[in-house]
């Protein structure tokens, strides 16, 4: 079973979790099969391995993590690639992806353009 982490920074505002948890859920309509949950940096909970712990215990055989950082700051240069080397070595034989983080695809950039220009958007 493929388990999907859907990352975010965190916040202390319960609202800010809005956007993130929106799209796990629209990965979750899209692949029924797959389990979703969102994690955070900091300031909210769960944290990436408690996420992936309990992906890990649910039947997870993959775990697919998606940044949701729109640039290659500091979390995503430095401290998202840490956090991935102990899950990998925390859960050996269950093969962990990062995903490039999504202000970086450029599909993404394509579709912010897009909107941008739209006349009733």
């Amino acid at each position: 079973m493929l388990g999907v982490i859907v990352l975010a920074h965190g916040s202390r505002d319960p609202l800010w979790r809005q956007p993130v948890e929106a799209v796990a859920s629209r990965i979750a309509q899209a692949s029924p099969a797959s389990r979703v949950v969102c994690a955070y940096l900091e300031l909210s909970e769960p944290d990436l391995p408690t996420a992936t712990h309990a992906l890990v215990a649910e039947g997870a055989t993959r775990v697919r993590v998606l940044p949701l950082f729109f640039g290659m700051g500091k979390h995503a240069r430095e401290d998202l690639p840490r956090l991935v080397q102990a899950l990998v070595q925390a859960h050996p034989g269950v093969p962990v992806e990062c995903l490039p983080a999504a202000g970086e695809h450029p599909r993404l950039t394509e579709l912010l353009a897009r909107i941008a220009l739209e006349e009733n958007p």
